[in-house]
C-alpha cells in the first residue's frame, strides 16, 4: 500500500473511488446543488389563503403566463376531443352549474382566508372562464389554470344529479384556484435539481432511480394527495355556497369507486387518497359545508 500525491490510498496502482480530490470535488458539487435546491425551496414559499398552509410556487411564474399555459393545453385538448354543441341540453346544464360555482368563488375565498387570519388574494378574478362538454366514456372533468374547464359525458350517469356534478366541478375549479398546477411545476424543478445533483455527483443510473423513488414516495406523492384533499374541501364549500347539496359528495365517491371496479393502488403509491379516506374526510367536512350553504346560498336547487 502506498500514498499517491493526492492522498489516495492505492493498491496495485488503482485509486479508490470516492477518496481524495475526486471525492472532495463530488461532495462540493452535491453541496452546491443542495444549497441551490434549498434556496429555491425556501425562496419560493408563500402562504395560501384558502388553506393557510405554506406552498411552493415559483415566484418567477407570472399569472398571465400561467393562464397562457392553461389556454394552450385547453386548445390542444379540444383539437383532439371535439366538444358537444354548446346548445345541447347537457351543455347548457353544465354551463349553468359552472356559472353558479364561479359566482361564489369570491365569497368562499374570503371566508376561508378569514378562517386563517388572512386577506383573500382573489387571484381568479382575471380568469377567462369557459366550460365545454366532451363526448367520452370517462367519468371525469378538469379545470386548467385560467379557468378553462371541460366535463366528460361519462361523468353524468355516475353523478346522477346536478348536486354531484357540482361537487366534481367544484373540486376541479378548486385545483385552479389553489394554483396546484403552478405548485406541480415548482416540484418538477426541484426534481430536476435532484436529478442533476445525482448525475453530477457520480451516482449510477440505479442509484439515481432509487433516489428519485425515495423522493416520490416521501415527498411528491404525499404532496399530490394533499392537493386532492384540499380541492375536495374548497370544492365542497363552493358547491354548498352555490346552493347545491354537499351531502351528495359521499354517495358520489362511493359510485365513483364502484365505477372503477373498486381497483385502486395502495394509497402510499397513489396521487389520490383511497376512496375510504376521501369519504371520511368529506363526512368530517359536512357540518362546515352545511354552514356555508346556509350562509351563502341565495337561490334554489338545480336539476340535471
Amino acid at each position: 500500500m502506498r500514498q499517491d500525491p493526492f492522498g489516495n490510498q492505492n493498491t496495485g496502482g488503482r485509486t479508490r473511488r470516492g477518496g481524495g480530490l475526486f471525492g472532495n470535488v463530488r461532495w462540493l458539487i452535491l453541496l452546491g446543488f443542495a444549497i441551490y435546491g434549498g434556496c429555491y425551496y425556501f425562496g419560493n414559499r408563500s402562504v395560501d389563503p384558502y388553506t393557510g398552509e405554506k406552498v411552493l410556487i415559483d415566484s418567477a411564474l407570472d399569472a398571465n403566463e400561467e393562464k397562457a399555459l392553461g389556454l394552450q393545453a385547453y386548445q390542444e385538448i379540444l383539437s383532439q376531443e371535439r366538444p358537444l354543441d354548446p346548445n345541447a341540453q347537457i351543455s347548457r346544464q353544465v354551463r349553468e352549474i359552472a356559472s353558479r360555482l364561479i359566482a361564489k368563488v369570491d365569497v368562499v375565498e374570503t371566508a376561508l382566508a378569514q378562517e386563517h387570519g388572512m386577506q383573500p388574494q382573489h387571484f381568479s378574478r382575471d380568469f377567462d372562464w369557459e366550460v365545454n362538454v366532451i363526448q367520452s366514456d370517462q367519468a371525469n372533468a378538469f379545470c386548467l389554470p385560467g379557468g378553462k374547464m371541460a366535463v366528460y359525458t361519462g361523468l353524468i350517469p355516475v353523478a346522477q344529479n346536478a348536486d354531484a356534478v357540482a361537487v366534481v366541478m367544484g373540486h376541479e375549479i378548486a385545483h385552479a384556484l389553489l394554483r396546484h398546477g403552478a405548485q406541480r411545476m415548482a416540484q418538477q424543478k426541484l426534481t430536476q435539481i435532484g436529478q442533476m445533483a445525482g448525475a453530477a455527483g457520480g451516482l449510477d443510473a440505479q442509484q439515481q432511480q432509487m433516489m428519485m423513488s425515495a423522493m416520490g414516495y416521501g415527498y411528491l406523492l404525499p404532496y399530490a394527495r394533499s392537493h386532492e384533499t384540499q380541492a375536495d374541501e374548497v370544492g365542497l364549500m363552493l358547491a354548498a355556497a352555490a346552493c347545491f347539496n354537499p351531502e351528495e359528495a359521499v354517495p358520489l365517491w362511493q359510485r365513483m369507486s364502484q365505477a372503477s371496479g373498486g381497483e385502486a393502488p395502495p394509497e402510499f403509491s397513489s396521487t389520490h387518497p383511497n376512496p375510504g379516506t376521501r369519504i371520511q374526510n368529506l363526512q368530517a367536512l359536512m357540518p362546515k359545508a352545511m354552514e356555508y350553504r346556509q350562509k351563502f346560498c341565495t337561490q334554489g336547487a338545480a336539476s340535471l
